[in-house]
């Protein structure tokens, strides 16, 4: 249960998509490997043998473009495009994540970093999805094409696994209490203030901010 005066960050359609993205990725990881290298052969085993394994990961596949579609229509229009300058000013000094900085610029609820990643997971997710399904179902399709899209795959899970790995450290160990937005849906007011200053003064001018044991003020003048 969240403790009183905490904010609520994001609703429970968002966090299932998350977790349905986040969860057939590291399956997908996992399955992909157990494919890709014969020291891995085992995991196949622990599945039932490597058919059963290529079944888990081509199924899982069509659960990861689903919750890539639904994550692209919901954060496109916060975390698909850059807000310039204040954007470029993050940048410029890292966000305060590499070296001391007296005063980070302000930005809204997904700081440039955040919509890196998320282009990267739209745009590499998009490319695996495709040549994929391209692997699954050749039929009509010329060998040459073909044999393009195991690169290509490969290419995008190379990218894709490294990037996953920084957003996994940046929400846990690298941003205490930033996890647990995507957990409960609740932060401290100071955790969003540090986070996204420029947003939570948005929420809290327009009335919108929901805190924990609080009418919000666009409730309460309805």
């Amino acid at each position: 249960m969240p403790e009183k005066g905490m904010i609520k960050v994001t609703d429970g359609f968002e966090r299932i998509v998350h977790w349905m993205l986040a969860g057939s990725c590291i399956l997908l990881f996992i399955t992909g490997l157990g494919m890709m290298y014969r020291e891995l052969n085992f995991i196949g085993n622990l599945m039932g043998g490597l058919v059963a394994l290529k079944y888990v990961h081509n199924f899982t596949g069509l659960l990861f473009i689903v919750s890539l579609v639904l994550a692209a229509r919901m954060w496109w229009h916060e975390a698909g495009k850059f807000s310039m300058p204040e954007d470029l000013e993050w940048m410029m000094c890292a966000g305060g994540y590499l070296w001391h900085v007296e005063k980070v610029p302000e930005i809204g609820k997904y700081n440039p970093g955040q919509k890196m990643f998320f282009l990267t997971v739209i745009g590499c997710g998009a490319l695996m999805g495709v040549t994929g399904l391209v692997m699954w179902f050749p039929v009509g399709l010329s060998l040459g094409f073909v044999r393009w899209m195991y690169p290509l795959h490969a290419l995008g899970f190379v990218v894709f696994f490294a990037f996953f790995f920084v957003h996994l450290y940046l929400g846990t160990i690298g941003n205490p209490g930033t996890v647990m937005a995507m957990i409960d849906g609740w932060a401290t007011k100071a955790w969003a203030k540090k986070q996204h200053p420029k947003w939570l003064k948005e929420m809290e001018e327009s009335g919108k901010l929901e805190v924990y044991g609080e009418e919000t003020k666009e409730a309460a003048s309805h």
